[in-house]
């Protein structure tokens, strides 16, 4: 039986779980089906290496941050086949998140809004999950760690909560991703303001040239936006990118706005919007982005794919690798190969 008639056979089942319920049962079951061997009747997408941040890529579809906060399901993830694996966000000490529910499904939009806010155990449980992953051990792939604040930081020493986490995951991981665009802590897209965000790419650029001498290894930060942003707000990110030297940028993280799902049920619900709502918004942003960067900076483009002509799409407005999140709670596994199969045809 194939991965995606098997995921339409399941579907319907996960669907009539609360959405929190669902991604509780699924990710431990998948971690179970990797340690049994199971995972290996998955098809993989074909070879399709991408060199993006100076990392070679095995294919140009990764995971985006958020489906595993804690890294306690790498290696099942791992084998649906992503040219790269994002987990986080992390952040440094551990906490519960906001209050449930906090997770709804609008399956008449394929579109998820979520309020998780930056549920994790913390950035010591984490590194010690990735190292006991196998993928980690065997040096499998390409990991891309996500960090963050806690949410009873205050804004104005929120850059010791960056740097805490880098410190702590940089020797484990392939590239480090700085999330200031999640809606659901309060007050962390005042970070991407530009005197705010000045004042922490200064430090996290200071900060990684400190850890790449000390490890003797250089690894890349990128920093992960909002697709709630005007063209004023992309230029002065893209000239902080490029003033600090920062190696990649995410484009983009989930959206505040609600106009595709105002009369849907759950569509008020407080949030961020993901899914196809923000496939638009998010490719408006890459392509501002890439006029601004010109091909000085790799954009990873996020946001609503959900086929593989969603992938080339984001790819031909300027982005040099995509991620799939919700895509894969609508589409299942398969998704992850069409996407690959596109990229490659459209190469």
């Amino acid at each position: 039986m194939s991965d995606k008639l098997l995921y339409a056979l399941a579907r319907p089942v996960l669907f009539s779980m609360d959405a929190e319920d669902a991604h509780h049962f699924t990710l431990p079951a998948l971690k179970r089906a990797a340690a049994l061997g199971l995972t290996r009747l998955i098809a993989k997408p074909a070879a399709d290496p991408r060199t993006v941040m100076g990392i070679s890529f095995p294919n140009p579809v990764g995971l985006a941050a958020g489906l595993d906060k804690d890294g306690a399901y790498i290696d099942g993830l791992a084998a649906l086949g992503f040219g790269s694996i994002e987990i986080g966000t992390v952040t440094p000490r551990a906490q519960a998140g906001n209050p449930k529910p906090r997770m709804f499904r609008l399956p008449a939009a394929n579109a998820i809004i979520n309020r998780m806010g930056f549920n994790n155990g913390g950035v010591d449980a984490f590194v010690s999950n990735v190292q006991a992953s196998r993928f980690y051990q065997d040096k499998q792939g390409v990991l891309g760690l996500n960090i963050g604040k806690n949410a009873d930081t205050p804004i104005e020493k929120a850059a010791e909560d960056y740097l805490h986490c880098l410190a702590k995951v940089y020797p484990y991981a392939s590239y480090v991703t700085v999330n200031i665009s999640s809606p659901n802590t309060k007050n962390l897209r005042q970070l991407q303001g530009a005197s705010e965000l000045d004042a922490l790419l200064s430090q996290l650029k200071e900060a990684q040239q400190r850890l790449a001498d000390q490890h003797k290894r250089y690894v890349p930060i990128t920093l992960k936006i909002a697709p709630d942003i005007d063209s004023e707000q992309v230029k002065n990110i893209a000239e902080a990118l490029l003033r600090h030297k920062i190696d990649g940028v995410i484009a983009t993280n989930t959206t505040i706005t609600r106009d595709a799902v105002k009369d849907l049920p759950y569509g008020a619900e407080a949030g961020g919007l993901s899914g196809a709502p923000v496939f638009e918004l998010s490719n408006q942003v890459v392509k501002a982005l890439r006029a601004e960067l010109g091909d000085a900076l790799p954009i990873i483009g996020v946001g609503g794919i959900l086929s593989g002509a969603d992938a080339a799409a984001k790819m031909a407005a300027g982005a040099s690798l995509v991620q799939l999140y919700s895509g894969l709670i609508y589409r299942g596994p398969a998704l992850v190969r069409e996407c690959a199969a596109a990229l490659r045809k459209s190469r």
